[in-house]
């Protein structure tokens, strides 16, 4: 087992490793379906494994490379890196080495200026946050590069980017930019200021609901009967299918659908596409990140394509329409869950943790069912068990057959996947 950093790199034996760490997940073995006490195994494996590794240490040396180029100084970097390593070494259990990465917590030192307690641009008033001439903000949710408030009236909610610089893929300039060029169904950008302390804020109408409380509530309910209604997915998904057609006619990829990122203005719609903090835009976009040179850190959970996950640098909008379709699997279960498993993105093994759970739902991949993945700079085939394809009347049982069909068309591997305008004409 081998782990490549910047500056050399690091092995542990695989026995010894599991040995004082059992708590490390081992996706690998269930993908590969590898068995220790089986040497021929091992040995057919050898040049798949040697792939793995040099995919995972490619993956490893794009996160250090982003981290130390966009995140922070180089000296910082290396303190960090080298206090993760120790922790790594020294630890015995999971809990061991999360508490020994954590930072340490300054004991005199005053709260930082970007908590809107103690900001002044974001000063504390008698029920809520002033924001600008915004008085009494109540928060509403936070983000990677971003704090969202509600205003007094209720009226607008107010996108605060807290982050000192841009974190890519997240750009609120060329956000703002996107926006600019959308009307609903995605959601309308009302106006933008800087505040006491030069911050960006991007006003918004406010949404009470987002599909994410609806699916939460559905999967929660103890009711037997927790479906979303058939009118209501209709209505909600119909908004996002014409909100995507009309983003990727202007060559737009969202990068980030998800049942959070689609507000609704009541349980039954109107719904709006919104969080397009990660958009790609073929214009705005195209100098820091060429078409064929996409940033692959996007999309959330459950919902990232497997073509980003093996690598592909050249992602189409189909990404977006795979996580369309896992969003609609996802809501007409019951009780709602989503098509796949995933592990937090913090945690070890999320990636492979995802592959693993679209190979066992829908299948092994083979150059004949996704043939663009031939030219991939990392290929899925002869990695990993073989799971046998799945009809989707097993997959999604005693669902509406139209709904099925729709998600047919969009969660699959090859190139012929729906767009937003194909799917809209059923």
């Amino acid at each position: 087992m081998q782990w490549a950093f910047s500056g050399g790199s690091l092995t542990v034996g695989a026995n010894e490793e599991k040995k004082r760490r059992p708590w490390k997940p081992n996706y690998g073995a269930q993908l590969w379906g590898a068995d220790a006490a089986t040497a021929s195994l091992v040995s057919t494996k050898t040049a798949a494994w040697a792939n793995w590794e040099r995919f995972v240490a490619l993956q490893v040396q794009e996160r250090l490379d982003f981290v130390s180029s966009e995140s922070l100084p180089s000296r910082d970097m290396s303190e960090a890196i080298a206090i993760e390593q120790a922790a790594y070494d020294n630890s015995s259990s999971r809990e061991e080495y999360d508490s020994a990465c954590q930072p340490k917590a300054p004991t005199s030192s005053p709260p930082p200026s970007h908590s809107p307690t103690f900001s002044p641009a974001l000063t504390q008033s008698s029920s809520g946050i002033r924001i600008g001439s915004y008085l009494n903000c109540t928060p509403i949710s936070e983000g990677i590069t971003s704090e969202v408030f509600r205003s007094q009236a209720g009226d607008k909610a107010l996108k605060v980017i807290v982050a000192h610089q841009n974190l890519e893929p997240h750009n609120p300039l060329r956000e703002i930019k996107i926006l600019q060029t959308l009307s609903p169904p995605c959601i309308p950008l009302l106006e933008t200021f800087r505040d006491q302390e030069q911050r960006l804020v991007l006003t918004f109408p406010y949404m009470p609901l987002t599909l994410a409380d609806l699916l939460d509530k559905g999967s929660s309910s103890s009711s037997s009967n927790c479906t979303l209604e058939k009118p209501q997915i209709r209505s909600i998904f119909t908004d996002a299918l014409n909100a995507l057609q009309a983003i990727h006619k202007q060559g737009i990829i969202h990068r980030d659908i998800k049942p959070s990122a689609i507000l609704l203005s009541s349980p039954s719609g109107p719904a709006y596409l919104s969080d397009f903090g990660t958009a790609w835009h073929p214009e705005f976009s195209s100098l820091s990140e060429p078409p064929t040179a996409k940033i692959l850190d996007i999309g959330t959970g459950p919902y990232r394509a497997p073509e980003v996950l093996f690598g592909n640098k050249s992602y189409s909008a189909a990404v977006d329409m795979w996580a369309l379709g896992a969003m609609l699997a996802e809501a007409i279960r019951s009780p709602p869950a989503p098509l796949f498993e995933s592990r937090p993105v913090h945690e070890d093994g999320n990636q492979l943790g995802l592959i693993l759970s679209i190979f066992k739902t829908l299948g092994t991949p083979t150059p004949e069912t996704w043939p663009e993945a031939k030219e991939f700079r990392v290929t899925p085939f002869e990695l990993w068990t073989v799971f046998p394809p799945r009809e989707w009347d097993v997959i999604l049982p005693h669902v509406d057959a139209g709904f099925r069909d729709a998600v047919a068309r969009l969660v699959r591997f090859d190139g012929s996947r729906a767009s937003a305008q194909e799917v809209c004409r059923v």
